[in-house]
């Protein structure tokens, strides 16, 4: 499949806004600034100048509600515009509908045509999936189970005790997805805005210039995003949130997922109960659609093409029915690492803390805090043993090493239960 480019609107037309909503977005512009070149107008709102913002402010200067204050730069683009007091009385109208201000947005058909055009099962190699986990220490048949969940873009529940890299897992397959794609600053739906683009989730990355020149510069060019929620994950999240004080809406949760990747993490552990917050995704990941419902109560359908995780702790049947596990085409369980996956982990654990790595302490650790305890392992516990460990020699001035003397303290403080002798006193 080609690369999308968004083609940038070069008439009024083409955008697929009318006039008035154009003209609105230009007074409140112009009220927010209070005065602004041509260019700048056209540059704040993301539409190209001659074709469609500067026969709008002529109209505008006809009508006596803007004015030319004086010139900065060549041609038409170059004059400085203000509001007059009847544009201003037009501009706290505008206001009164949307102050949403920023980039044009696009209509909701445009944008579904986007998500459609973008939209891909990324072509994985196991090599591929071996050098995107190379930081963790993982089974090859793991590998392998992931790489397949990913490859064919189903959603899949990643299971099992905790502390061995849930959700590490799950934030390394977002880089699996594929090349950056395009999003749009905010959509248009009956005059409504809904913000789309989101700094804290989407990540802006530099794009081909071959593909820069031409294209709708109302849309960003990004990473597939990755969206994480965890327990503060509540139903209403997933839902449009209008903003009362802007007059806009939010867009949710899984919209700003779209292309990429929506890790629920620590699931079982929201404020709501399993069933509704799995209710709420029959619909979506059975027709690949969302559907979103406006304060009007009008409904309108969001393309859900995005890779939907689950990750938790508990045990999946304890909290779905059979009939939604179907639905997760993958069920994946995450267990303890086995000893040579543990000495692993915990060696490039060391190098990253600067520990010398001395066998005899690790063995030691085993033996007495893992074998004797009958506690298994656990992926977290060396990057917690070692944290532990280099705070208690930057205290106590002594020399940091990985020894057997500062592992019993370290796993004194550590472990609920350190051994027999310490629950008896």
């Amino acid at each position: 499949m080609a690369a999308y480019i968004p083609p940038r609107p070069m008439s009024l037309e083409a955008t697929g806004l009318t006039q008035a909503f154009v003209t609105d977005s230009i007074l409140r512009t112009l009220y927010t600034l209070h005065e602004c070149t041509g260019h700048e107008v056209a540059a704040r709102l993301a539409l190209h100048f001659g074709n469609i913002i500067a026969p709008i402010l002529e109209g505008l200067r006809r009508e006596q509600a803007v004015e030319v204050k004086g010139q900065r730069g060549l041609g038409d683009g170059g004059y400085v515009y203000v509001l007059t007091e009847k544009g201003r009385r037009r501009a706290e109208e505008a206001r009164s509908r949307t102050q949403y201000e920023g980039p044009a947005p696009v209509p909701l058909d445009t944008y579904v045509a986007s998500v459609l055009a973008q939209r891909h099962h990324p072509d994985l190699t196991p090599a591929a999936v071996q050098a995107a986990f190379a930081d963790l220490v993982l089974s090859p048949d793991l590998l392998d189970e992931v790489g397949a969940a990913v490859a064919c873009g189903s959603s899949l529940f990643l299971f099992g005790p905790p502390g061995n890299g849930k959700t590490s897992i799950a934030e390394r397959i977002a880089g699996l997805l594929g090349s950056p794609v395009y999003v749009p600053h905010a959509l248009e739906v009956d005059g409504q805005v809904i913000k789309l683009f989101d700094p804290a989730i989407h990540e802006q990355v530099a794009e081909p210039a071959s593909s820069a020149a031409g294209r709708d510069l109302r849309f960003v060019y990004i990473k597939r995003p990755l969206v994480v929620a965890g327990g503060e994950l509540r139903l209403a999240s997933l839902e449009l949130l209008y903003n009362e004080t802007g007059r806009y809406y939010e867009a949710p949760l899984q919209m700003k997922a779209n292309l990429g990747m929506f890790l629920i993490d620590d699931f079982g552990r929201q404020t709501m109960r399993p069933h509704e917050l799995l209710n709420r995704w029959i619909v979506p990941l059975e027709k690949r659609v969302d559907l979103l419902t406006l304060r009007s109560g009008k409904k309108i359908e969001i393309p859900f093409h995005e890779l939907i995780v689950f990750s938790t702790n508990l045990d999946p049947q304890d909290l779905v029915d059979e009939a939604f596990l179907r639905r997760m085409k993958f069920k994946i369980y995450v267990g303890n690492p086995d000893e040579q996956q543990y000495r692993e982990i915990f060696r490039r654990n060391c190098e990253q803390y600067g520990v010398p790595w001395d066998e005899a302490a690790f063995q030691h650790l085993l033996r007495r805090h893992y074998h004797a305890e009958g506690r298994p392992l656990r992926a977290c516990h060396p990057r917690d043993i070692l944290e532990q460990l280099t705070a208690r020699a930057r205290f106590r001035r002594i020399t940091l090493r990985l020894s057997a003397e500062l592992l019993d303290q370290v796993c004194r403080t550590y472990f609920v239960m350190y051994s027999r002798e310490r629950a008896a006193r």
